[in-house]
């Protein structure tokens, strides 16, 4: 079998060995965005701690790579958002509050990062996804990682990350999650190009950010998770600005292409965006709808909310 001076897959190789000494381990959860559509609720409170129902956006990706087995995340953050972090330090004094009133079970809750290293990196200025990735370099050192964003939200029962990561094993490279999506609405996404699939798993040749629908390569559009070789951090220092004059991760994969086998897998998971205002409703209405306690409430409260005016709220109880 032959290997790439990276010590990674060739493109077509397969390597059952790699999957055995590459454990992945450590996450980077880019956060560090203006949640400029969110204005003016984000002027002052980070878009990442928006509560979905009772848990902020970023404790979602958070949870999702510690249950995917990572041990160390890197939250990539622009100044003055340092309350991203501080949602994951530990509380005494607001655990000693709960503890004497006889709230033991929420203790739990207000530990997010229980069994976690979680740490922080900076952009300092936003110069795209791409480059946010980058500023973990050296956090993430010569390792496999995987690389989550806040903004989309798995559900299912498997992590979205653990399944790309049984991919990873078995494929020993670099991993993007797919949807198909409609051709129309492929322009807001990063699409594949792929030479043949096995199952859910395609082979990709090429990556496009944000394709004019006429000219994509596949109606497969890239999602907020990957499974990344420590290759990427060369090829995005690489990379010049693209798409919006920024320096976008996309691009930093598909320079990898040429030396690296990458694979895309469709997730047998739920998906949920959260980066626009109509999605986070959407989302915060399906998840509460979820939970057993406000269930009934919540339903009578639609069919009020439906049953009136368009321009009026439904009044409350």
């Amino acid at each position: 079998m032959t290997q790439s001076v990276t010590g990674y897959a060739k493109r077509g190789d397969a390597c059952p060995w790699l999957c055995s000494r590459d454990v992945v381990r450590k996450a980077v959860i880019p956060a560090a965005g203006l949640g400029t559509r969110f204005l003016p609720a984000t002027k002052v409170l980070p878009k990442e701690i928006l509560p979905v129902v009772d848990r902020p956006v970023i404790e979602y990706a958070v949870t999702e790579a510690r249950d995917s087995g990572a041990t160390d995340v890197i939250l990539v953050l622009s100044p003055g958002k340092e309350l991203v972090l501080k949602h994951f330090d530990r509380n005494p004094a607001l655990e000693l509050w709960l503890r004497e009133r006889g709230k033991e079970k929420l203790i739990p809750a207000v530990r997010g990062a229980e069994g976690l290293k979680v740490r922080s990196v900076l952009q300092e200025d936003p110069l795209g996804l791409g480059h946010a990735v980058l500023q973990a370099r050296r956090a993430v050192g010569n390792e496999v990682f995987a690389c989550l964003l806040p903004d989309d939200i798995f559900t299912g029962a498997k992590p979205a990350i653990a399944q790309m990561i049984a991919v990873h094993e078995r494929f020993g490279c670099s991993v993007l999650a797919v949807r198909r999506v409609p051709r129309s609405t492929i322009g807001r996404y990063g699409a594949i190009k792929y030479s043949r699939h096995e199952g859910s798993v395609y082979f990709v040749e090429d990556v496009v950010e944000k394709p004019d629908p006429a000219e994509a390569p596949s109606d497969l559009a890239m999602l907020g998770r990957y499974v990344l070789t420590p290759s990427i951090f060369a090829a995005l220092k690489a990379t010049k600005p693209g798409a919006g004059h920024e320096i976008q991760l996309t691009d930093g994969v598909r320079s990898l292409l040429p030396e690296e086998q990458v694979v895309a897998v469709e997730l047998e998971s739920d998906y949920f965006d959260v980066g626009t205002i109509p999605g986070f409703l959407k989302t915060s209405i399906a998840f509460g709808r979820a939970r057993p306690e406000f269930r009934e409430e919540l339903e009578t409260y639609l069919e009020e909310l439906l049953q009136g005016p368009p321009d009026r709220p439904a009044p409350t109880h």
